[in-house]
């Protein structure tokens, strides 16, 4: 029997969203050729329409290479690829709960993973150095002082996306310290989020923490202190390739732990009110998101990715069998990110 080809992808260790696709593609067990920009460009693959990475490249109807972004429908495509070794439970409602944390990994744990690698003079020295030397090392050193001269300036100057400002770094930094307690809790009963094996969220989470947890000096260092699980979590992820999953694996959707609901009503602390508030300025053409975290004004430009975002996971929840949808209502009440899919008839 042949193997198959190895997938392309293009990406880079300081991305969180590469690092999840590849501990992903390791997991699954899924060949693939890692290339770094350079490389991309020599082999001649083509752009996709928004430069973000990872890309991966998958083959047209004509064979040619098409350029795919977005981690979340990537992992969704290899799951109806690529038969095994599942990131998505077999309960309805849990899949849903599952989606609902891959969301807040990608679009709230981010916040915090770019505050703190930008917002802190040694994290900025750090990331202003290793970053471009990740796309390509063996360049003079006048050639990397300009580089991370040119990278440090430019993410500085665009913290203000993320909604990082004087007002809102204590709400970030804040909230990613209860998730590291909550998480810290949660992994001392269970070793993946959603039970005994790993879900697309658990990916999710990793790649933030690659970062967070791995790289940037300042929340390392907190990470380590105070969530030494954690920490160590992030590290036994990135290669779960010889790690055999068990069947029955996923926690009953009726007998949640403790821990897992505890995480939940974090996420339903900070996501919703911003992601609700992101959806009206997009809706509106407002030039600005107004939101309320924790007491605290929130303030950012608006994000139209994040609008779909919500967009697709209310359809992921009108779409639940009504068994399913009963014994979710309750959990996102609970939580409080029953706001999240209020709108839904």
């Amino acid at each position: 029997m042949s193997r198959p080809e190895p997938i392309p992808l293009m990406g880079a260790p300081g991305s969180p969203y590469t690092r999840k696709m590849l501990g992903v593609m390791r997991y699954r067990r899924i060949p693939y050729r890692f290339l770094s920009s350079a490389d991309a460009a020599r082999a001649g693959m083509p752009q996709p329409k928004v430069a973000l990475l990872p890309t991966f490249y998958f083959p047209d109807a004509e064979g040619a290479f098409e350029a795919v972004v977005d981690s979340s429908p990537i992992i969704r495509r290899l799951e109806r690829e690529h038969a095994g070794r599942s990131l998505v439970p077999t309960e309805p409602g849990l899949a849903f709960l599952n989606d609902l944390i891959e969301d807040y990994a990608d679009e709230w744990l981010t916040k915090p993973m770019f505050h703190y690698r930008w917002a802190y003079a040694d994290d900025v020295a750090k990331a202003s150095q290793q970053l471009p030397l990740w796309r390509g090392y063996s360049i003079a050193d006048a050639t990397l002082a300009e580089r991370a001269k040119t990278i440090g300036e430019r993410q500085i100057g665009r913290l203000y996306v993320v909604g990082s400002n004087p007002v809102t770094a204590a709400v970030i930094e804040a909230s990613y310290k209860r998730f590291l307690a909550a998480f810290e809790a949660h992994l001392s009963r269970l070793p993946f989020v959603l039970g005994q094996r790993p879900a697309s969220c658990d990916f999710a989470i990793y790649g933030q923490l690659t970062q967070l947890a791995l790289f940037d000096p300042t929340p390392a260092a907190l990470t380590a202190r105070t969530a030494p699980r954690v920490y160590a979590w992030a590290g036994l992820m990135e290669d779960l390739s010889g790690f055999e999953p068990p069947d029955d694996g996923w926690l009953s959707i009726d007998a949640l732990p403790e821990t897992l609901t505890a995480l939940l009503a974090e996420i339903g602390r900070v996501y919703p009110p911003v992601m609700l508030a992101n959806a009206r300025a997009v809706a509106t053409g407002a030039r600005e998101v107004e939101a309320e975290v924790d007491g605290q004004p929130w303030r950012q430009p608006p994000f139209a990715y994040q609008a779909k975002c919500l967009q697709w996971l209310r359809g992921a929840y009108a779409a639940l069998p009504p068994l399913s949808r009963a014994k979710v209502d309750p959990i996102l009440e609970a939580s409080g990110c029953a706001a999240v899919v209020a709108l839904i008839a």
